[in-house]
């Protein structure tokens, strides 16, 4: 290991010839790897047994909390002597520090290790270190790993260049052993507080979806109702919501809203909407008397430029009556003996208006008849086309799985249609209903 006896690491360290340190003059070899392994050979001893303990993380978590845990820097530089000077730097303070040569193998041993941040050369063969903070940036699983550019390299358009690629920082060689161990601790304590931070909002979208769950009515909670349903909110909580609400024995209302916005704030409401819901449902009340009832509250809590789309359906299994009103919703899909139809309406959504435009729809069922509601994320989503198409290919997929029990048909369907539901741009909803048990 190279003494550390000045401030300055090394002053000439994208050379291609020779390297100049306080002991002498060193010729690059032609076997950069093979140096490498002699750099990590000559660390610490019994530091490797202390850092196995933390190597078992996966992307992102932190280490066994039982020990102080090393943060892990990851040194990427052509030059092996450059390398094991800031080895010998970071090891003095008590860091665990990982070593490769070129950008590839950086990449490779970030994904495997995740370190904690990475000192990435810029001039370097097979590509240079903007092409490699370019790949980490582009991978999710090193997306987030904070680098810092050491380069030689110090002209105002190198650094903007490394900054504006996703770089968190960047020294100019030759650097001082103070300034890389102060921006190292620096750009560490920021990360450690993105991930508070993270976990933070992390566990809070976990309550709400918690909460939210505890509201959604289950198919097990109500089976006379008939109803199955598919719900994937794109966050922790979503702003699609459903309810299924029994007016009498043989009578049930199913309902399907969709709160502008996402996350948190839109979940919010779902409460509010399942209690107004609850509270315009019965005999005392028409399906345009419930849309109304939950329209004129919901204009008084909304913020502004807020609203929701809705779709309530009643369905009365003694006459087999179905009535439908929409709120500016997708429309309600019918599959009735092997053919489908949409029921189309113009309205308005609730909240937004003072005096809200509602249009309703009766139709008279059979037995066998299956019935969909939906949010607009699903067909919205749908690769290959806008709206008109995911709605097509929708009303397509509830004819040919309508054999499909009725549990398993919604999750059925929307996994068809998004088979890669991991990737995703709004929440998904799906409510399927049979006309009679």
């Amino acid at each position: 290991m190279i003494p550390v006896r000045h401030p300055q690491l090394w002053p000439c360290a994208d050379t291609h010839t020779l390297i100049a340190s306080g002991s002498g003059l060193y010729h690059r070899s032609t076997d950069v790897n093979s140096l490498f392994r002699g750099v990590c050979r000559r660390l610490k001893p019994g530091r490797a047994a202390a850092d196995k303990q933390n190597d078992n993380r996966g992307p992102g978590e932190p280490a066994n909390q039982n020990v102080t845990a090393k943060p892990t820097i990851l040194i990427v530089d052509d030059t092996p002597t450059n390398v094991e000077v800031v080895q010998s730097v970071l090891d003095a303070e008590g860091f665990r520090t990982l070593a490769v040569g070129d950008g590839p193998a950086a990449r490779a041993i970030s994904r495997a290790q995740q370190p904690d941040l990475i000192l990435l050369d810029v001039v370097m063969p097979e590509e240079s270190g903007f092409e490699t903070c370019a790949k980490l940036k582009s991978d999710p699983a090193t997306a987030d790993i904070p680098i810092i550019f050491l380069s030689a390299l110090d002209d105002v358009k190198s650094k903007v260049t490394g900054l504006k690629i996703g770089g968190v920082d960047y020294l100019s060689k030759p650097v001082h052993s103070e300034e890389v161990l102060a921006r190292v601790r620096v750009h560490l304590r920021i990360r450690e507080a993105q991930r508070a931070l993270v976990l933070e909002h992390r566990a809070r979208l976990e309550q709400w979806r918690t909460a939210q769950s505890a509201i959604l009515v289950k198919p097990g909670d109500c089976p006379a109702a008939a109803f199955a349903v598919y719900y994937r909110p794109l966050e922790g909580a979503g702003g699609d919501f459903y309810d299924v609400v029994p007016v009498d024995s043989e009578a049930f209302g199913y309902f399907v809203a969709d709160v502008s916005g996402h996350g948190v704030s839109a979940a919010f409401l779902t409460s509010a909407i399942k209690a107004l819901l609850r509270q315009y449902t019965g005999p005392m009340f028409s399906p345009e008397d419930t849309m109304r009832g939950i329209d004129s509250v919901m204009r008084q809590i909304l913020g502004e430029e807020q609203y929701l789309t809705a779709s309530y359906a009643h369905l009365n299994r003694r006459t087999g009556r179905l009535s439908v009103v929409s709120a500016g919703h997708p429309p309600l899909i019918l599959v009735s003996r092997g053919k489908a139809q949409t029921l189309q309406m113009d309205s308005d959504p609730l909240g937004l208006f003072s005096s809200v435009v509602l249009q309703r729809k009766g139709l008279n069922l059979a037995r066998g008849d299956r019935f969909f509601l939906y949010s607009d994320g699903l067909i919205e989503s749908s690769p290959g086309g806008g709206r008109a198409a995911g709605l097509e290919r929708l009303v397509e997929a509830c004819v040919r799985h309508r054999a499909v029990p009725l549990a398993e048909a919604p999750a059925v369907i929307a996994t068809e249609l998004r088979p890669d539901s991991g990737i995703v741009e709004d929440d998904l909803l799906l409510l399927a209903v049979e006309a009679f048990r």
